[in-house]
């Protein structure tokens, strides 16, 4: 069976585990079982519609589903899957930057 990485912040939905073996023959079937696994991270990976949300990147192996077949990537039993969600922060807007300006003397 495949094997997927959770990474640290999804660790709570996961009782903490850092690997969980999943079974199906693609990446729609494997996402099922682990939210069939464990209920509390489903909000965390799809949308309202059923859809993985932009911000999760999984890969097989060093591929992104993203370049490969989406959801419909097939995968092999022994597969290592791993799931990265996206990291953003900051702040990009005008206030900050005049702040930031006035802080620094200009």
């Amino acid at each position: 069976m495949p094997v997927l990485r959770i990474p640290t912040p999804l660790r709570p939905y996961t009782d903490g585990l850092s690997d969980v073996t999943v079974g199906g023959s693609d990446i729609s079937e494997a996402l099922t079982d682990l939210t069939n696994q464990f209920p509390t991270i489903k909000p965390h990976l799809f949308n309202e519609g059923g859809e993985l949300r932009p911000f999760v990147n999984l890969f097989v192996g060093e591929n992104n589903i993203k370049d490969l077949q989406g959801v419909n990537t097939p995968i092999k039993d022994g597969e290592k899957l791993m799931l990265i969600p996206s990291i953003a922060g900051g702040c990009h807007c005008e206030s900050s930057r005049s702040n930031l300006l006035d802080f620094a003397g200009a």
